[in-house]
């Protein structure tokens, strides 16, 4: 922000539009989102290890965000983060989870290291964390209520995974009227082709569910801010 203390409005190059659509935006109708960058969807030894996936992909992503963040948070935008939960004592790993049988790792129980955020994108105090134990982050409703008091109207993601809990979340933001960015470069999957699908397939009839940049140009533009 400038030294005055008013911010200057900013638009990201993405694809098939830039980000904010149709005019330049605020920082203060912005907020990043950061889904569930927790040990167990990305840290060898936790659930995605432990379920037989390769979590290199996972932890790829990690410096983009921290750069990400980093750069949200200099220039004035809402930095919000999800943390799947289950509370302490529960079974199971997310909702219809049975069907996968008893040997299947349980994940993101409340209070042990799994459930943690990585230390490299820690929250910091002005942060919010919500706590979520549905795929979709907007189920509860109370991010859109914290979104809605804010008068954020811009969503960008980040986190993992692409294909599960962050296009759930991200879909539900359209549906709420939210204009949406994927920072396609800021998100992990198990495999590559998970990942293409996912990008591809918000692009897709002029941005159907939003718009896509990289973690460089989110970047690059709010150096303007």
């Amino acid at each position: 922000m400038p030294k005055g203390g008013k911010p200057i409005p900013f638009q990201i190059e993405a694809r098939p539009r830039p980000w904010p659509q149709n005019r330049r935006g605020q920082p203060g109708d912005c907020a990043l989102i950061v889904v569930d960058m927790q040990h167990d969807y990305c840290t060898p030894g936790f659930y995605i290890d432990k379920a037989g996936y390769d979590t290199a992909p996972l932890r790829k992503p990690i410096p983009r965000v921290a750069r990400v963040l980093d750069g949200a948070r200099r220039s004035g935008l809402h930095v919000l983060y999800t943390q799947h939960s289950r509370p302490p004592g529960s079974t199971g790993t997310a909702p219809g989870d049975d069907a996968r049988g008893p040997t299947f790792p349980e994940t993101a129980r409340r209070g042990e290291p799994g459930w943690e955020i990585v230390p490299e994108l820690a929250p910091q105090r002005k942060d919010v964390v919500i706590q979520k134990t549905t795929i979709n982050a907007f189920f509860s409703g109370e991010l859109h209520r914290l979104l809605d008091a804010a008068g954020v109207q811009h969503l960008a993601f980040c986190g993992n995974t692409i294909d599960v809990c962050v296009h759930s979340t991200l879909r539900a933001a359209v549906d709420l009227g939210y204009d949406c960015l994927l920072l396609a470069d800021c998100c992990g999957a198990v495999h590559a082709g998970l990942h293409r699908w996912a990008v591809e397939s918000v692009q897709v009839e002029n941005g159907v569910f939003g718009t896509v940049a990289t973690a460089s140009a989110f970047v690059q533009a709010l150096r303007s801010t």
